[in-house]
């Protein structure tokens, strides 16, 4: 059985955190976004340069690079350790989660779809938990009841809505 306790704390401090700062991280979500279709450019341009041979297109890489950095910047406050390229990570990962669960809903293969979309999710949602701050990083350990999870989607759910204008 689930302890719903730290849950309820938990959900209790999105609140308050919601409330003091008067959240509305629609436009970090867009941004988030963003960043993950501009690392995809990237990977495409070096694909593409490596395989036409034509420098061009690592040029082109590079500017895309500057860009996606310009945002993450925006979305990535005061980073430390490895947290930057960790954020990074998680966005591209989640991104290409998404794409290849894309391709299995083509597929027919929805159960397989919805697993990686679970995937993408919780890792999106491990971004945002760990560039908002509200999980301390001293709390995280392996569980079995996938709670960390837990806490970080009903985050993404509760400050983060692409709705609102």
């Amino acid at each position: 059985m689930i302890d719903q306790q730290p849950m309820r704390q938990f959900l209790d401090k999105v609140e308050k955190l919601k409330k003091e700062h008067q959240w509305d991280l629609s436009s970090d979500e867009d941004l988030s976004i963003a960043v993950m279709n501009l690392v995809s450019l990237e990977e495409h341009f070096f694909f593409t340069g490596a395989k036409t041979g034509k420098g061009e297109y690592y040029d082109l890489l590079t500017q895309v690079r500057e860009v996606r950095k310009d945002l993450l910047k925006k979305i990535v406050k005061e980073p430390e350790g490895e947290v930057w390229c960790i954020s990074k990570h998680l966005l591209a990962a989640s991104m290409r989660l998404i794409e290849v669960g894309t391709k299995l809903l083509n597929q027919k293969r929805k159960e397989d779809a919805e697993e990686l979309f679970t995937k993408a999710y919780n890792l999106y949602s491990l971004f945002w938990g760990l560039n908002l701050k509200v999980v301390p990083l001293g709390d995280i350990k392996k569980k079995e009841d996938n709670e960390l999870t837990g806490k970080l989607d009903d985050l993404v759910e509760k400050l983060i809505d692409c709705c609102k204008e």
